[in-house]
């Protein structure tokens, strides 16, 4: 995988309108939608044309497109939270070495998202590079050693009845 998805960028853009999509530039459309959203297997089958082609099959005429640079500023978000993070010194050591090596990919786009809808269903291709991924699950363990957020609430949502 690519460590800059730019080039891809351009060339995806380029193949959408050579074969007559209208392109919506737009934003992540896969965490929104939820059940709704099907995803293309893109580990898998890596070549954009052939969802392009699937898309063209059943009459799209827009997809939508969005792509992520790359900002080192999610590193120091990063950082400030594993600070804050139950973790000890030790296992905060290499996370926090890792995040600081990745802020060397500033500016570089590491995330690409093609979409389009069909029948009430959105159809998502998406393709992040792999230090990206890294990065994603690298926050995704910092959030974890926080545990599960404590709940004073009484059960039943706080109310009090006399009857």
């Amino acid at each position: 995988m690519k460590a800059n998805l730019d080039n891809l960028r351009r060339e995806v853009l380029a193949h959408l309108e050579a074969t007559g999509f209208t392109v919506f530039k737009s934003y992540p459309r896969g965490m929104d939608l939820g059940s709704e959203a099907i995803y293309w297997d893109s580990e898998t089958y890596p070549d954009y044309h052939e969802f392009v082609a699937a898309a063209k099959s059943v009459g799209a005429h827009m997809m939508t497109v969005y792509s992520r640079e790359f900002s080192a500023e999610s590193v120091d978000e990063a950082l400030e939270t594993l600070a804050e993070s139950g973790l000890s010194r030790d296992e905060r050591r290499p996370i926090e070495a890792r995040l600081k090596e990745l802020r060397h990919y500033e500016g570089f786009v590491c995330q690409i998202e093609l979409s389009f809808s069909d029948r009430q269903r959105t159809y998502i291709f998406d393709q992040p590079t792999e230090w990206y991924e890294e990065m994603e699950q690298l926050i995704d363990d910092i959030e974890n050693s926080f545990g599960a957020p404590i709940d004073d609430a009484p059960l039943g949502g706080g109310y009090y009845s006399n009857n």
